[in-house]
């Protein structure tokens, strides 16, 4: 794989979809590449944890910096299904609702807490520190071109998700030890 497929997530003016359509095309071909270890006779749970260590890690690289926009949840959560549907060889055709496939793995929807999590950790780490990539994501650094107002919707930022969830103020006042950002829950 060429190294531009990981560094996409840094470069500017990218639509942020790309990322998440990239990793989770990849995370396909992974998935398809490996098949019969999916969907062989090993036990659900060994399984479980193939598809998430597996599939799920290389569906979610960079997710830190993701900024998800309005459809990307939806995306997200159809794209763990499409991994369950697989592992347990249920076809579209069959008509089986996302709920009972659920009951079938054993499993709850869990990839957007999971983005929430890496978001909330990769911040957390990123505010302990007093370095240049904490001023460039509070946007503190001023730049040398003049920025006119672009037309249409504003543009999301990557804090745009904390501050909905649970306030990066909020966040940023508490004391920020490695051990509250692990525990924090932003479900």
């Amino acid at each position: 794989m060429s190294i531009g497929k990981y560094l996409h997530t840094f470069r500017r003016n990218v639509v942020p979809l790309f990322s998440v359509i990239c990793s989770q095309s990849m995370a396909k071909a992974a998935f398809n590449k490996r098949r019969v270890l999916f969907t062989s006779t090993l036990d659900l749970k060994l399984r479980k944890k193939l598809v998430k260590r597996y599939i799920l890690s290389i569906a979610l690289y960079g997710a830190e910096t993701w900024t998800l926009r309005a459809v990307d949840p939806k995306q997200l959560e159809s794209f763990e299904m499409w991994c369950w549907r697989r592992m347990e060889k249920i076809s579209w055709t069959d008509r089986v609702i996302y709920e009972e496939i659920l009951i079938r793995v054993k499993a709850k929807r869990n990839i957007l807490h999971e983005i929430s999590k890496r978001k909330a950790n990769w911040i957390g780490h990123i505010l302990s520190r007093n370095c240049l990539l904490q001023q460039v994501i509070e946007g503190k650094i001023k730049g040398g071109m003049e920025v006119t107002r672009r037309r249409g919707r504003r543009r999301r930022k990557l804090l745009d998700d904390l501050k909905e969830r649970r306030g990066y103020s909020h966040l940023k006042g508490e004391d920020l030890d490695s051990t509250m950002w692990r525990a924090l829950d932003l479900s």
